[in-house]
């Protein structure tokens, strides 16, 4: 998908390739090779791409991919209406913003990343807390986990506090320790 794109006919052709699952881009990408077409009316590599690009008033591409090591992939795409409108330098000004924009992604990527792992593992941890106050209420009250799951939500509900919360105290209750933590604090 296309996360920024300066203007909508720029969106267009990199649906294109999408459609096709080949063009200038995807191979820099999936190549980790900067991909220069200078000349779009002799590039016969991706013909639906080509077509379009022309159509659309390109001359011609420069697809520099971005290296994010890992799951993520991206690249970037840069349209000239001439042929042969980006020369050797503008290439290389290209490759050291891509480098620049790399590291920058890389981090955002991987801040995505650990922001997911954590609310997985904050899930995780209250869910453990809810099951150990449920049993906990179910040896207590020799009753089923539907009956304690209720009781647990009667009081969040009572006393409006978060079923956590009351989870966690309940369980705390049992252990006769004040300081046993059974979830993270967001």
């Amino acid at each position: 998908m296309t996360v920024a794109s300066s203007e909508d006919r720029a969106v267009r052709l990199d649906e294109t390739q999408y459609s096709a699952g080949d063009g200038p881009c995807l191979s820099a990408i999936r190549q980790q090779l900067v991909v220069h077409v200078s000349d779009l009316t002799n590039e016969d590599r991706w013909p639906a791409y080509t077509a379009a690009a022309l159509e659309a008033g390109v001359g011609s591409s420069l697809s520099v991919p971005l290296v994010l090591e890992g799951e993520a992939e991206a690249g970037l795409n840069l349209y000239s209406t001439r042929s042969h409108g980006f020369a050797g330098e503008d290439i290389s000004m290209v490759e050291t913003y891509s480098y620049h924009a790399s590291k920058a992604l890389r981090l955002a990527v991987r801040i995505s990343q650990l922001t997911e792992a954590k609310a997985h593992l904050i899930a995780a941890m209250e869910s453990r807390t809810i099951d150990l106050a449920t049993g906990a209420i179910m040896a207590q009250n020799r009753c089923s986990q539907e009956t304690a799951m209720k009781i647990l939500r009667i009081a969040s509900n009572t006393r409006n506090v978060k079923l956590r919360d009351i989870a966690a105290s309940v369980v705390a209750s049992i252990s006769q320790d004040p300081r046993v933590r059974t979830h993270f604090d967001a």
